[in-house]
C-alpha cells in the first residue's frame, strides 16, 4: 500500500511540473534564472520527461 500511495503521489507532482513547463511554453512566459534567460526548448524538455514520468507512475501504480 505505501509503494501505491508514493507511486500516486509522483504521479501528481510530475504531472503538475509537466503543466507548469506547458504553460510557459503556451504563454510565451520567459524564465530569468540568475543572468540566464531560459530557451523556449528547456520548457519543452522539461514537459515532456515529466509528463513520461507520471505516466510511468500511474500505470505502475494501477498495477499495484
Amino acid at each position: 500500500m505505501p509503494l501505491r500511495v508514493y507511486l500516486i503521489v509522483s504521479g501528481v507532482i510530475f504531472a503538475g511540473v509537466a503543466l507548469l513547463h506547458l504553460v510557459r511554453v503556451v504563454k510565451q512566459l520567459d524564465l530569468q534564472i540568475g543572468d540566464w534567460a531560459a530557451p523556449a526548448w528547456v520548457s519543452w524538455v522539461g514537459t515532456v520527461v515529466p509528463a513520461a514520468l507520471s505516466f510511468s507512475a500511474f500505470r505502475l501504480a494501477k498495477r499495484r
